[in-house]
């Protein structure tokens, strides 16, 4: 298994999912994107990549929910996440998990 149960909370009694790599996070960087219902409950569920709020929201909503590491290499790109990481409002326990594991997001 390729990611690290965090001790930091994404949410109470659920621990962060970080991937041992920003390396291993491929997912797409263009496109329509449409998270499955247990990322995201809406029935607007498809992300334009190509829109910068949408990109966020999309990132942010698969690094609070997600309970696998499948769905952060599926639907995160690593490049793409150092590049906006300062951009997402994430949980402080989700920003803590991400980089205490990639101290390169810190200064990111």
């Amino acid at each position: 298994m390729s990611a690290v149960t965090s001790a930091y909370l994404a949410r109470p009694g659920r621990p962060a999912v970080v991937a041992r790599t920003l390396a291993e996070l491929t997912g797409p960087t263009r496109g329509v994107v449409e998270l499955p219902v247990r990322l995201m409950w809406s029935t607007e569920r498809a992300f334009d990549l190509a829109d910068p709020d949408d990109l966020l929201w999309m990132y942010e909503n698969v690094l609070r929910e997600t309970t696998r590491v499948d769905d952060l290499r599926a639907l995160i790109d690593g490049r793409t996440l150092r590049r906006v990481w300062r951009r997402l409002n994430l949980p402080r326990g989700v920003r803590l998990a991400w980089e205490s594991r990639h101290r390169g997001l810190r200064t990111a």
